[in-house]
């Protein structure tokens, strides 16, 4: 492995961790401030960073875009994905909820052939099917996670499962860095009447306001992170590193609230992480 490419393997892993951290975040914050006031607060510094440092050097190349209602659309499903997924974790465990919630790549083969046009192989379905069986062990009756936030969850993965499919429709069109500002955009608007739905009812701290304000810097350090690894290694090194967040969330879980997925949880988290490989390497081959 040369230099560049262990650059960029380095930068994944250290997105996931960001990722991780941003999800621990909220959802200790959540005990102090609600679940959208915080999402607000991260799309907005994210769109104000994007704003100071990236639009000085492109202009109106940011927003100007053909295809308007598609980027927006798109941006919804993002924001939509977030908001019920911070839910779903402020009611379960982090590691069960994430590996629940990575039935999206899942989703997104079977949305693949009537939105892609792409066909989906005998040995496609079996790992559809085994990912499925893996969520389902996690999600058991009386397991850690709860009806409610299964619920969220699964409907958070369909919301990210369209959001994935129209960013590989938009990819051939659209600049990456317009793509992430019309999500902090987009994000930002939407989630702005909430301010008042919500009313902070606990005096901040110091320490809870700049946690608080961080979530926009790291979620864009993370997605920075993140697009520069897909620049320096191959996708088919990266891809199946994905479900390395399942253990950035895992020791988070426990170091931070104590908790720990009992075994039949793990063995479903290993079906799921199996299966999602197993999809994406069949994609790349």
């Amino acid at each position: 492995m040369d230099v560049r490419h262990l650059h960029g393997v380095l930068l994944f892993l250290s997105a996931l961790l960001l990722f991780a951290v941003i999800d621990t975040s909220i959802k200790y914050l959540s005990a102090y401030v609600a679940v959208p006031v915080l999402l607000w607060l991260r799309f907005v510094v994210h769109m104000v960073s994007m704003l100071a440092v990236v639009a000085p050097r492109v202009g109106w190349a940011l927003v100007v875009t053909q295809r308007p209602w598609v980027m927006i659309f798109r941006a919804l499903m993002l924001v939509g994905s977030s908001l019920l997924l911070q839910l779903a974790f402020k009611r379960m465990p982090l590691a069960e909820t994430t590996a629940l919630f990575f039935v999206t790549p899942l989703i997104v083969a079977l949305m693949a052939g009537p939105m892609l046009g792409e066909k989906l192989r005998l040995r496609t379905w079996g790992a559809i099917g085994a990912g499925f069986s893996g969520a389902l062990l996690v999600a058991r009756p009386g397991g850690a996670l709860v009806g409610e936030g299964v619920a969220l969850t699964l409907c958070a993965a369909l919301c990210y499962s369209i959001y994935q499919v129209l960013t590989r429709k938009l990819s051939a069109s659209e600049p990456v860095m317009r793509q992430l500002f019309y999500t902090a955009l987009v994000g930002t608007i939407v989630m702005l009447p909430v301010l008042g739905m919500f009313p902070i009812t606990v005096p901040p701290t110091w320490g809870l306001s700049l946690l608080a304000l961080s979530l926009g810097i790291l979620a864009g350090i993370g997605h920075f992170f993140f697009i520069r690894a897909f620049r320096d290694s191959p996708a088919s090194t990266l891809s199946p590193m994905m479900y390395f967040q399942l253990v950035w969330v895992s020791l988070l879980g426990w170091a931070v609230f104590g908790q720990y997925p009992d075994s039949l949880s793990l063995a479903g988290m290993l079906v799921i992480v199996v299966s999602g490989i197993s999809l994406v390497l069949q994609r790349q081959r």
